[in-house]
């Protein structure tokens, strides 16, 4: 919690001061006056994973260094506010916007050490006018009619952003070395979730089919250390056939360690084992006693529901890519959650009920088709699958007996 206040009372603060026009003026001056020696330096930065969700993939940003008037400013398309109205709906529902913000470098660096993120420096091998072209761009971008865009995770982030605006300052083209991988959106997404099994889940829940399909270079670029790699050996084809490389040099700027000391904690796989274990262990008493424990369906039943609702909500409703083509809506459904007072109310009034015997039947299928499913599911998903499958089989056996 202390963390974050620090955090938001920097944001705060470098908003209140970059709004002013001093700071403005600085960075507009370099399009009014042309020195007669270029003490212009544009760096793209790359920075590494922190433990927030939002962190995890690393960040990107600009820095723009004016040696001759000692300015040091940081671009940053990463900018965002918790504080925005329904925030997390619309984050759901797709509709985050993110904006172009200007932080003094000395200010961001403190921001990553502090965070124990090191930061690595690319120095961009830019002529004097593209280097003023890119300025140009960044200028037009940071006003108020241009800076907020709409956010979009994998094709329009703070890293692509950063990449589009050096490629159109660029008198020629950027041509990128060629990998023989193959990635997929949700493969790189793996890598950089390793040691947050929790988030691993989360994404993959809300992920569809669609993530599991080869991507293309630029399409993997999403990811700032992609970007930092495929930038290194970049270079740049100019008009007339003379090559030059995009990155003149690399250097770390921040170095700093993350902490990574955390106590031992249940993983995801651990708690849908116990989940499968309770299930089984209620399934058989509800065996031995001939009775439903009704307190647990609703409980299981409801929480089913629940989250079926919001990956229906992401499979039918939200604009986020990907998240419209989830095979796990067969699992988890809104169905369950509607179905459950026709549930208790046939139970009340003695009457047969073919629910259980659909679902056993049902989430069957589910488990023998899953391999064969045109998704890659988080393997979390599997003793999920079984207990479910298990409750449903204690109630058809109490029933048949009844």
């Amino acid at each position: 919690m202390k963390r974050k206040f620090v955090f938001l009372l920097c944001t705060v603060l470098i908003n209140c001061i970059f709004s002013s026009t001093k700071v403005w003026g600085e960075v507009s001056g370099d399009m009014k006056n042309v020195p007669q020696t270029d003490s212009i330096q544009f760096s793209l930065l790359t920075c590494a994973p922190g433990s927030e969700i939002y962190a995890l993939f690393g960040h990107t940003a600009i820095r723009y260094q004016n040696f001759s008037k000692g300015v040091d400013l940081v671009f940053n398309y990463g900018m965002f506010s918790f504080d925005t109205p329904h925030f997390v709906y619309r984050f759901v529902k797709g509709e985050t916007d993110y904006q172009l913000g200007i932080t003094p470098y000395s200010y961001f660096e403190s921001e990553y050490a502090f965070r124990g993120s090191s930061v690595y420096q690319q120095v961009l091998n830019l002529t004097y006018l593209e280097k003023i072209s890119l300025l140009k761009l960044l200028q037009d971008n940071y006003l108020p009619e241009n800076r907020v865009y709409r956010y979009n995770y994998f094709y329009d982030n703070c890293t692509t952003r950063a990449r589009d605006q050096i490629e159109r300052s660029i008198q020629g083209k950027v041509v990128y070395p060629s990998v023989d991988w193959h990635k997929t959106f949700r493969g790189i997404v793996h890598e950089f979730t390793k040691g947050s099994p929790w988030d691993e889940l989360g994404i993959d829940l809300c992920l569809g089919a669609e993530a599991d399909k080869p991507i293309d270079i630029r399409q993997q670029m999403f990811a700032p250390f992609y970007m930092r790699y495929f930038a290194q050996d970049a270079y740049i084809q100019t008009p007339d056939g003379v090559r030059r490389p995009l990155v003149l040099r690399e250097e770390k700027i921040v170095d700093a360690e993350l902490d990574t000391e955390s106590s031992r904690k249940i993983t995801p796989m651990i708690a849908a084992a116990l989940f499968l274990l309770l299930n089984v262990i209620i399934g058989f008493f509800q065996w031995r006693k001939q009775m439903i424990f009704w307190g647990w369906d609703i409980l299981l039943y409801a929480v089913q529901g629940m989250a079926g609702c919001i990956i229906a909500f992401l499979f039918f409703i939200s604009s986020h890519p990907t998240v419209g083509s989830n095979w796990l809506l067969l699992l988890f459904n809104p169905l369950p959650l509607f179905y459950l007072p026709f549930m208790i109310y046939r139970e009340l009034k003695h009457k047969k009920d073919l629910y259980h015997t659909c679902n056993l039947v049902y989430l069957t299928l589910f488990m023998v088709l899953f391999p064969f499913l045109p998704q890659d599911f988080n393997l979390t998903v599997l003793p999920l699958a079984l207990g479910l499958l298990v409750n449903a089989a204690s109630h058809v056996l109490v029933l048949n007996k009844k």
